[in-house]
């Protein structure tokens, strides 16, 4: 059953039949089949279970903001994550749920309901919730394609991006519309378009925090364009979103001894998403590198807020957003200070970018111990200051992936290792192994092309 359910996703998300016509009037969920009024939508867009609490963690799994012992990594269940880990070629994810079709999961949902609502009428009664709820529909569909776009792309190039593959552009749920990779410009364009649409329409604050609002869809839209290594409408839409809400958490306020010190649903919290947490990244077993946990400084309160000590003199995070051992990677405040303050850094904004850096770091500083801001008139510094304190503060976040792939498309160098008794294996600056290899399955089920290695 499991797997005939698997199956049902991927045809309904990747979108050519291959034969499978006896699939055509199925729905993934059972209420997707009765759509017909704003309060059915609004049901769908809260299904926090696929719409909150799967989003992918390939990237994070590939990343180098953690580490596997050898007894840790021959003990992995799956083979799928000593692949991933180790950054083999090869085939994946075989008649299991996977990234793909968790990326795909939020479009395929978005589009049910943009499909739906020209047949409910908008009114001056429900023109509020009419929109909002288009606006959910969008920002889950952008956001759901910029994911994949992070762990199944190479990292967006100006120059390159209409040579480069890119992903399926899916506008609607028809199962007879075949899919096939646009390039990688159009892409971008795509979900750029989603999450502006999504801007335009949301509420600014919506119950909760489990709904995207209007602050959410800028922080998506800043993210985005970070990700494009576009600064100026990264910034943008990160003081967009800040102008709405700039609150803090004070680290001074967090039992940093509770097994998980950040509350879920914080002041910071833009909009609650949660990435899927494989054996890989449980705490029980990722280790922290010591090398990033030396960076943080004494005084710095998320030495003790963000890890535990495992008693062996290794690491583990517990500084997750969800307030759990589940990872948080919605987006957040802090994040949109250090998108902003990048992006003030890289346009020779050097007071601008400190003014956001200090902002942040004040609020996790020991109130104990005096904090000495961060000063510079050397544009190269700041910058780097800022990229430092982003790996610190958004661990195990979804993003690390992202960012490297970014960071080495403008010439940072960065080389990724695993070394282990059985040998070394190493991922060089801009490989094409950064674009993970899509699940065969989805190749299988989709004649869609798989990325070159």
């Amino acid at each position: 059953m499991k797997k005939i359910f698997y199956y049902l996703f991927a045809i309904v998300l990747v979108y050519s039949l291959n034969g499978c016509k006896k699939y055509l009037d199925a729905k993934p969920n059972s209420k997707l089949a009765t759509l017909e009024t704003l309060e059915n939508l609004q049901s769908i867009l809260d299904d926090e279970v696929r719409l909150n609490y799967v989003w992918p963690s390939m990237g994070e799994v590939s990343s180098n903001d953690y580490y596997l012992t050898d007894v840790d990594l021959a003990a992995l269940v799956k083979d799928n994550y000593r692949k991933l880990y180790n950054w083999e070629t090869g085939k994946y994810f075989q008649g299991d749920a996977n990234d793909w079709y968790y990326s795909y999961l939020p479009v395929y949902y978005g589009n049910s309901v943009l499909e739906t609502l020209p047949n409910i009428t908008r009114n001056g009664i429900n023109n509020i919730d009419y929109d909002n709820i288009k606006g959910q529909a969008y920002f889950f569909k952008g956001a759901g394609m910029l994911a994949a776009s992070a762990i199944f792309c190479q990292a967006y190039d100006e120059n390159t991006a209409r040579q480069q593959l890119g992903l399926p552009i899916r506008k609607s749920t028809d199962f007879n519309v075949p899919s096939v990779r646009s390039n990688l410009a159009d892409t971008y364009a795509q979900l750029i378009a989603d999450l502006k649409q999504a801007a335009a329409l949301l509420k600014v604050k919506q119950v909760h925090v489990m709904r995207p609002g209007k602050i959410a869809a800028y922080g998506m839209l800043s993210r985005a364009y970070l990700a494009m290594n576009k600064y100026a409408e990264a910034t943008l839409y990160a003081d967009s979103a800040l102008q709405l809400n700039n609150q803090l958490l004070d680290y001074n306020s967090l039992n940093a001894n509770a097994e998980n010190p950040v509350p879920i649903f914080n002041v910071e919290v833009l909009v609650s998403l949660m990435m899927t947490t494989p054996d890989p990244l449980k705490p029980s077993v990722a280790k922290i590198p010591n090398e990033l946990y030396t960076q943080y400084k004494t005084g710095d309160l998320r030495k003790t807020v963000f890890f535990k000590n495992n008693g062996n003199n290794t690491w583990a995070f517990k500084g997750s957003y969800n307030g759990d051992l589940n990872l948080f990677c919605g987006t957040a405040v802090d994040e949109m200070y250090l998108n902003r303050a990048e992006g003030y850094a890289r346009a020779g904004k050097l007071n601008e970018a400190l003014a956001d850096l200090n902002q942040l770091l004040r609020k996790r500083w020991n109130k104990a111990i005096t904090y000495i801001p961060y000063q510079s008139n050397k544009q190269e510094t700041v910058i780097n200051w800022v990229l430092e304190e982003r790996r610190k503060e958004l661990m195990m976040r979804g993003l690390r992936w992202m960012d490297i792939k970014r960071l080495n498309q403008m010439g940072a160098n960065i080389t990724l290792s695993r070394n282990m008794n059985s040998g070394n294996s190493v991922l060089k600056p801009n490989e094409l192994r950064y674009a993970l290899s899509i699940p065969e399955d989805i190749i299988n089920i989709t004649d869609i092309e798989q990325n070159p290695r």
